[in-house]
């Protein structure tokens, strides 16, 4: 089956879109990205900013019509920490689905770091040993580790790379050594508390990161380049990391982006997530991490091809604490066109009460 996953984080809105058959692991068929930039347009209060959910109805309608041409049969639209965490989340769903007929689901923290460890897992197979994985997001970071399938911990943590650099560094560098040591306090401060059950785990035999932040850090410090392949080798240090984070202070967001694999999409958030990846490996007493080409998507893309082989219905990974309180989980959804009427007088209305 051709399945697409629209993963709308804090900056962007990414469709990703592979053909699933058993026995087989998920074959990419297309991408499609566009920039929402939730995060930074959330008040102190919560809320998102009306232009910010005309950027993303524009954003899921051109998945769904992506989505529709590439012969997608089932779109599975989820929402993470930004959207998931909003004041305002159920009317942000209300007027994509009234413009775009999508119904958005949400994730949990706990389901985000099953789902990725479930695609890591599937990635470096048993061999691994027990794993241990990091994943920094925009506005949450994951944590999770086991020696199966599923983790026996999986943390979910206010960490994420964009949440801090809004909340605890300046707006334009360079960033004092003073205020790098205090957001590197709080950040301990979160862990230590947090990760005391890993403590009591045996070592992992391998300690693994995902996400673009951890990418790009791996760049940042010396990684193969993404045209290398996948397959390509690809680990952060402490050690080189821990050399890069004072350059970072220092240098303006346009010139943060001219340095090896930093995206200028993440420039303004690189220091925030450096400072979160050093802080991880310091407090879990790890040299370096192995950086996962599969993270999410892929987790969700092998989640519902075990459900189809299996003949289960689609539905929320693992049966976790969060899912039997009732956490919303996108469930697949056949792909239609959009309604233009619809989404004309929902555009509309956000317009209307911009500039009422």
């Amino acid at each position: 089956m051709r399945l697409g996953v629209l993963d709308i984080g804090s900056n962007s809105a990414h469709l990703r879109i592979a053909d699933l058959a058993p026995g087989e692991p998920p074959l990419p068929v297309r991408s499609v990205k566009s920039a929402v930039r939730l995060a930074e347009s959330t008040d102190r209060h919560g809320v998102i900013g009306r232009p910010a959910v005309g950027r993303l109805i524009g954003a899921v309608r051109e998945a769904s019509a992506a989505a529709s041409a590439a012969g997608v049969g089932e779109l599975l639209p989820l929402a993470t920490s930004a959207l998931r965490d909003a004041a305002n989340r159920d009317d942000v769903a209300a007027e994509v689905r009234a413009a775009t007929g999508v119904e958005l689901g949400f994730l949990s923290g706990e389901q985000e770091a099953r789902l990725t460890f479930l695609a890591v897992r599937r990635w470096y197979g048993w061999s691994a040993g027990p794993l241990l994985l990091a994943d920094i997001g925009g506005g949450s970071m994951e944590l999770a580790y086991g020696a199966g399938d599923e983790p026996e911990i999986a943390l979910s943590l206010p960490l994420g790379a964009g949440r801090l650099t809004r909340h605890h560094l300046p707006s334009r560098p360079p960033v004092r050594k003073r205020t790098r040591k205090a957001l590197r306090a709080h950040v301990r401060s979160v862990l230590d508390e947090a990760t005391t059950g890993l403590a009591e785990r045996p070592a992992p035999v391998r300690a693994v990161a995902t996400s673009k932040t951890f990418t790009q850090l791996a760049r940042l410090c010396g990684a193969p380049k993404a045209k290398a392949g996948p397959y390509a080798p690809r680990t952060l240090a402490r050690a080189d990391l821990h050399g890069r984070i004072p350059e970072l202070a220092k240098l303006p967001d346009e010139e943060r982006a001219k340095l090896r694999g930093v995206k200028r999409s993440r420039a303004h958030q690189i220091l925030a997530g450096a400072i979160v990846a050093e802080a991880v490996m310091d407090v879990l007493s790890l040299d370096r991490l192995d950086v996962c080409p599969w993270a999410l998507r892929e987790g969700i893309f092998l989640h519902r091809l075990e459900a189809l082989a299996a003949g289960r219905p689609a539905g929320p990974p693992f049966g976790t604490a969060a899912d039997r309180a009732g956490a919303p989980y996108p469930c697949p959804v056949p792909v239609r066109p959009s309604r233009p009427d619809a989404e004309r007088k929902a555009v509309a209305r956000l317009h209307a009460v911009g500039t009422g």
